[in-house]
């Protein structure tokens, strides 16, 4: 009894130079109070003694915003009601000594009373129950898709790529209405660019979200421009796991990997719409495609062809290697080539596959499956898919887009080829039909699984059936990074280009998309069209 008597009077007070509602519009109500951790609560008081809150400490979210802020949410809901509500206040310590003590204090006590949930010093949620991220990645991946982007050197890359870069600063700045005094949240802020591009509209606070020790360097960036930096809050954490003070207006992010889809952001983008967006908050990029079409490379196939002769010998160092050629072989030709190629290589136009990011589920990203239809515009042998992507911007000022397409400025997405190890052949105006299927895997990446086929053409072609059909199987994880410049093809026959493609086209669907206008092919593609397809294919 004595032992549950001495519980029951722990108690500590913590003052504070500034208390203010996280919902006030101004600092003016701001005043100063303390901050009391009894056995199992927080509460915070004003001068006034009037409290600003109290919560049991389960249901307590802080963040360190810096050496003497930090920021008190609760969520929960109305009782017999669905709706979610969440409330915070604003503290500041009169030194970092106290404002030490104070989070030392506030982890043991939790800890003690084996609460799940907590505060560590740089801002992350954390939580002793497996999170959804982790349920779907395994750790080794997990550890090492951090750790890379965790290095200067890799944001430098995509700091770099000015594409990239350019078209998310044009996005933002053209867009200025739509950030202006808004709440913006970055997901998976890597350096901080976004946040500061953000910032620089005028945004009235933005949360930079990033799991990566890039979070620190992100801090220090962000410091360095004080003028900017002073409405960003960095927050070490997962988008899964974080709890935000406030909803936001607009979410930023670059989620987009090779083929669009590769390490599993785009889910993490969703989920933070699903966790952080207003309902009709907007999102940068807005929607994305997947465009696809068949090509013929001879350089490209024997160059991959050619790897696995090293199998072929019958007597290394007196060892007869044949027994694993045709695995190397295939092996080879599981790693989708990453390079820029020439579009002339194309041997007809695109289709497309939309995503909406505003309304996508993020269970639709585990799957995709697309059909395929092309019409072959020259006769050639076909030696794989050639596949890149594209997003929009949709602000209310600016629709901007940004493209990795063959043929315009080259980004360091690049473009993605899965080539068969067995082409089919084709003639001009022959039908080509097949599937794309990925299926995400714990990697963080996708199996690829591709199918094409050559119908029957011409005369008779009702009686026919296939002609010829090749499939293969591919790890987007583990790609074949060929950065060698293209070689030059020879001019062989004119053709005029066809009206692009979309899955709903092939899927022979009547209803329209929802923003047919914003789904218009963007401009660069224009290069590939205008010039009768880049003169050949």
């Amino acid at each position: 009894m004595a032992e549950s008597a001495e519980i029951k009077s722990k108690q500590r007070d913590f003052p504070l130079a500034c208390v203010s509602q996280l919902s006030s519009p101004s600092s003016s109500s701001a005043s100063p109070g303390i901050v009391r951790l009894t056995t199992n609560a927080l509460q915070i008081h004003h001068d006034s003694h009037q409290i600003a809150l109290d919560v049991n400490l389960p249901d307590i979210q802080i963040f360190r915003l810096g050496p003497v802020q930090s920021v008190c949410t609760v969520e929960g809901s109305d009782a017999g009601k669905q709706t979610s509500y969440s409330r915070g206040v604003a503290i500041q310590f009169r030194n970092e000594e106290e404002s030490e003590a104070f989070h030392c204090v506030f982890q043991q006590w939790k800890k003690e009373f084996n609460v799940q949930g907590g505060n560590i010093m740089n801002g992350t949620n954390v939580m002793t129950s497996k999170s959804k991220f982790d349920e779907k990645i395994e750790p080794s991946s997990a550890k090492m898709y951090f750790h890379y982007y965790g290095q200067l050197l890799h944001q430098q890359n995509m700091l770099q790529d000015y594409v990239r870069t350019g078209t998310y600063y044009a996005a933002v700045m053209e867009n200025r209405t739509d950030f202006f005094g808004r709440v913006v949240v970055d997901v998976g802020a890597g350096s901080g660019i976004l946040s500061l591009f953000a910032a620089q509209a005028g945004a009235k606070h933005v949360y930079a979200i990033e799991a990566s020790e890039m979070a620190e360097y992100a801090r220090k960036l962000i410091a360095g421009n004080p003028l900017l930096g002073q409405r960003i809050t960095v927050i070490k954490g997962r988008v899964e796991d974080v709890v935000l003070p406030e909803k936001a207006d607009i979410l930023i992010s670059e989620p987009m990997g090779t083929l669009l889809v590769n390490e599993r952001m785009l889910e993490s983008y969703v989920i933070a719409r699903d966790r952080f967006l207003t309902r009709n908050g907007k999102m940068f990029p807005t929607s994305g495609r997947i465009h696809m079409a068949p090509f013929s490379d001879e350089y490209l196939f024997v160059e991959i062809a050619s790897k696995g002769l090293f199998w072929q010998q019958q007597n290394y160092y007196g060892v007869d290697l044949t027994p694993l050629h045709g695995t190397a072989y295939q092996g080879y030709f599981s790693q989708p080539v990453v390079d820029a190629f020439d579009p002339r290589l194309l041997i007809s136009p695109p289709m497309f596959h939309p995503m909406d990011f505003t309304k996508i589920k993020e269970e639709e990203l585990y799957e995709i499956d697309i059909p395929l239809r092309f019409i072959a515009s020259v006769g050639a042998r076909v030696h794989g898919l050639s596949c890149w992507f594209d997003v929009l911007f949709n602000g209310s000022s600016v629709q901007r887009w940004l493209t990795t397409a063959p043929g315009s400025p080259v980004t360091h997405w690049y473009q993605l080829r899965c080539v068969l190890s067995q082409p089919i052949y084709v003639m001009a105006g022959q039908e080509i039909t097949g599937r794309l299927h990925l299926i995400a895997h714990s990697a963080q990446s996708y199996t690829i699984y591709l199918t094409l086929s050559a119908k029957m053409w011409g005369p008779g072609a009702e009686q026919g059936g296939i002609l010829q059909t090749s499939s293969c199987k591919l790890d987007l994880k583990e790609p074949y990074y060929r950065m060698s410049q293209p070689q030059a093809y020879p001019s062989t026959q004119d053709h005029q280009p066809q009206p692009f493609l979309s899955t709903q086209d092939v899927k022979n669907q009547s209803q329209d998309l929802d923003d047919t206008e914003i789904m218009q092919p963007p401009s660069p593609y224009s290069r590939v069209q205008i010039d009768s397809f880049m003169q050949n294919a």
